[in-house]
């Protein structure tokens, strides 16, 4: 998988997809995810559930097994019913940040743009239908614009939001490791790093 869309240069594309890294748009934000686990659940399978990177800790840790810290946060989900079940039952919903501002929340099919370039945003989509983002349903759709309202309104006090200038009751700093080592210590250009090309320079 990826952690974001393409910028949208050096051929790169993100398809139908409107947006790209750096934004909430779904080109910025949504990439595929391939697994593979002969001996822990059946391939060949497409999945449409929502899920982030965030899930894949509470994921494995499940999966290995392992015990969470008790007492901590943990904004992960759980998706171990997705790969072994074979179900669709991941998230139900998603909250688009960009760097500390809600951008975009989205409950099932829906995704609501709250937020863009620090600007009010009023914008309805139906991802399924328009994965695309080119139809706005804000007007035809006031009551699913106030389900995700609703929404936007439980992630504030939950994290916060600096455009709307609150902080949210469980923001908080990430997780940090002290005095972290690189596995590599230098770079063997016929070893497949993955590594962004930009980034080589200065990290090697």
């Amino acid at each position: 998988t990826s952690d974001n869309g393409s910028r949208g240069d050096h051929g790169a594309s993100n398809g139908i997809l409107r947006g790209a890294k750096g934004s909430t748009w779904e080109g910025g934000q949504r990439v595929p995810c391939i697994m593979s686990w002969p001996d822990g659940f059946r391939g060949g399978r497409v999945c449409h559930a929502i899920a982030s990177h965030i899930d894949f800790l509470p994921t494995f840790a499940r999966l290995a097994g392992v015990q969470l810290p008790k007492g901590c946060l943990i904004d992960g989900l759980d998706l171990t019913g997705v790969l072994l079940g074979g179900t669709d039952d991941g998230r139900k919903d998603f909250r688009y940040y960009r760097f500390e501002t809600l951008e975009a929340v989205r409950i099932g099919k829906y995704k609501l743009h709250l937020y863009k370039e620090g600007a009010p945003c009023r914008e309805l989509y139906d991802l399924q239908a328009d994965p695309g983002e080119s139809k706005n349903l804000f007007q035809q759709l006031p009551n699913v614009v106030k389900e995700l309202q609703q929404e936007a309104e439980n992630a504030r006090r939950d994290l916060g939001c600096a455009a709307a200038g609150i902080k949210g009751e469980n923001n908080r700093a990430p997780g940090r490791v002290e005095h972290p080592q690189k596995l590599t210590s230098s770079f063997d250009p016929n070893h497949p790093y993955i590594v962004a090309l930009y980034d080589k320079e200065e990290d090697f």
